[in-house]
């Protein structure tokens, strides 16, 4: 069945010519000393703002509540701060100065609360100055692009104010409500104000990237307010039968919609409650779209940041943006130290939920820098003065340009060593000392001072065996230690003495070490993973260590008892000598036990130039590029 609204009433202000007024005699209904409520993001009633600031003369003391302004607010506001204050559940641009000098208020909360706010009466609202469409022939308004905690306003206000805006697009879900719900009607047509898309860069597309991967088809997904999140859905393009339940859409949006990604799989068209959000800011490309379309729904924030409702989409997907993380987990997203800077949002509303969902993933994330690459994101301490949005608990995925850490389940020093590796590479060995002094990482880690840990993305690859199974191939990182040790432990004896020539009983964390910590700008340890249907799992282990005089490479790598025989080694020596060659090596060595036949054919057969020779117990092999 086909939605679709009721024509608009053109003889609307004479039916309703009681409630129609002026702008200016509207907000004389508003005395000193009230709490006003304004209409939030790109629906803020322009029109009655700046009829309340001209009647400033006769006022005091008023209080703008407000979840967020989009656009600039009038010049005048700022001049008059000590007849009205704005207090913001989110600071954008327009108010942030104004609250860093003190003249505007930020009540930091969660977005799911501000309704609770509203109807408890612990913030009571006096006026309620919105945005509305032209009244249908049915009696009924719409909210548009601004549903959020609006209608909760609207809902408990005690005198409702409304611009009536024919430039503000019609939309479905919980917008519409009757017209006798609003006290006042103020005619006034004004375009709305527009955000134009983040401009991608670099660090966005490879952070979008990351994220990319960590969507499975068929998932629910959150986009948080910030251009990092926002640019992550450039990225998912490429997915099948997503879904979007979240609290902001932009422009990005709608080339998603067009790329497919959120239709059914069957008629190729969306469904409806596809896209499902609160509030829309972003360009008039935007505001037409959703304007009388019913794949769009725009939902109360009661609905949009309840955690147990989000919870119940399998696969959700929740991506926030952080201002700073710790290398304990710990995630601040509203301040820069004592300065702050955004808002909680609706962060902890999507990460708990997503978190909680069935196959459900909670994203957090972080370019690695700031301040043009002059400050690390990924600190070891928070900058003193900074909120902590997310517990260290409740974190799951972090993720920056430079890749993925998984912090779930994870001790402090595993933390510690994730988040390490994908920070910017100029700050890891800072990081890495003041890891070493916080007691974060044991101390014997402090001696690879100097080693980046920087695995070239070249470094991945995949192998498809015989019997279907995939493994992929990747540098080693500080956090894979647990899993290679596990490897070398499940290895039997003899895979052992023929892998290091010797009966090795132990591997200690000063020899697991050499595995992890690796200067990737001259060496190479490169490891084969498979997924067990929980965790990767490490099957193989192979790298070189190069020798600058000579300028060649000593190879060696060993595979795992059970994944011996299909091929592995072969493909880890033919991916270990391209890499070198590519690094502009000479060539490599290798030394094998004179019984070890298996080892000796992989090296013969590498694809190069190879010599031999013995020495009675090994023997010696030189491969020239």
């Amino acid at each position: 069945m086909t939605l679709s609204f009721p024509d608009y009433d053109p003889r609307w202000q004479i039916r309703y010519a009681a409630m129609v007024t002026e702008a200016q005699l509207a907000v004389r209904r508003i005395k000193p000393g009230q709490r006003v409520f304004l209409g939030s993001g790109a629906a803020v009633p322009q029109l009655l703002l700046r009829a309340l600031i001209n009647e400033r003369s006769r006022l005091a003391d008023i209080e703008i509540v407000t979840l967020f302004v989009a656009g600039e607010l009038p010049p005048l506001m700022r001049e008059l701060s000590d007849i009205f204050t704005i207090n913001t559940f989110f600071i954008v641009d327009s108010v942030r100065e104004l609250i860093k000098v003190g003249k505007a208020d930020y009540t930091p909360i969660l977005i799911s609360d501000v309704p609770r706010l509203f109807a408890s009466g612990q913030l009571p609202l006096d006026v309620a100055m919105i945005q509305v469409t032209p009244p249908d022939k049915d009696g009924q308004v719409n909210l548009g692009i601004n549903v959020d905690v609006v209608r909760s306003a609207t809902e408990n206000a005690h005198l409702i104010l409304a611009q009536v805006n024919s430039h503000l697009p019609r939309t479905f879900g919980d917008s519409s409500f009757s017209i006798w719900d609003l006290d006042l009607l103020i005619p006034g047509d004004e375009a709305l104000p527009e955000l134009p898309p983040p401009p991608m860069d670099d660090v966005l597309a490879r952070i979008g990237k990351h994220v990319a991967a960590l969507v499975p088809d068929g998932a629910t997904v959150q986009t948080g307010i910030g251009r990092v999140a926002q640019s992550v859905i450039h990225h998912l393009a490429g997915k099948k039968n997503l879904s979007i339940h979240t609290e902001m859409i932009s422009d990005p949006i709608l080339d998603l919609l067009q790329s497919g990604a959120l239709s059914d799989n069957i008629d190729g068209a969306p469904e409806p409650e596809r896209i499902v959000s609160s509030f829309a800011l972003g360009s008039n490309r935007l505001y037409d779209a959703v304007r009388d379309n019913a794949v769009f729904r725009f939902r109360r924030t009661e609905y949009i940041n309840d955690s147990q409702q989000i919870s119940r989409h399998q696969r959700m997907v929740s991506i926030n943006g952080a201002l700073q993380v710790d290398l304990t987990g710990q995630v601040c997203v509203d301040s820069l130290g004592t300065q702050f800077y955004s808002g909680i949002g609706g962060i902890v509303d999507f990460n708990n939920g997503a978190a909680a969902a069935a196959e459900g993933r909670a994203i957090i994330t972080v370019p690695a820098t700031a301040r043009k690459g002059k400050r690390s994101r990924i600190v070891a301490q928070l900058t003193p003065g900074s909120g902590v949005a997310l517990n260290r608990g409740m974190i799951h995925y972090v993720v920056s340009e430079y890749g993925v850490a998984y912090l779930f389940g994870k001790t402090i020093q595993e933390r510690a060593l994730a988040l390490i590796s994908i920070a910017h590479p100029d700050f890891r060995v800072s990081l890495l000392k003041r890891a070493v002094k916080l007691g974060y990482v044991r101390p014997e880690v402090g001696d690879v001072d100097g080693q980046t840990w920087v695995g070239s993305r070249e470094l991945r690859t995949s192998l498809l065996l015989e019997n279907g199974q995939m493994l992929t191939f990747r540098s080693s990182r500080p956090t894979d230690w647990k899993a290679i040790k596990k490897m070398l432990y499940s290895l039997s004896e003899g895979t052992v003495y023929r892998r290091f020539m010797s009966h090795v009983k132990r591997f200690p964390f000063n020899r697991l070490k050499n595995f992890t910590f690796i200067d990737q700008r001259r060496d190479v340890v490169v490891v084969g993973t498979v997924f067990d249907g929980q965790n990767e799992l490490i099957i193989s282990i192979g790298g070189y260590n190069v020798d600058g005089p000579s300028n060649r490479a000593e190879v060696a790598f060993l595979v795992r008892d059970e994944w011996q025989g299909q091929g592995i080694g072969s493909f880890m020596m033919r991916h270990l000598a391209n890499m070198a060659r590519s690094a502009g090596l000479a060539g490599l060595t290798a030394e094998t036990l004179v019984d070890n036949r298996p080892m000796q054919g992989v090296l013969n057969k590498c694809g190069f130039s190879v010599t031999s020779r013995s020495d009675g117990d090994t023997v010696h092999f030189d491969i020239d590029f």
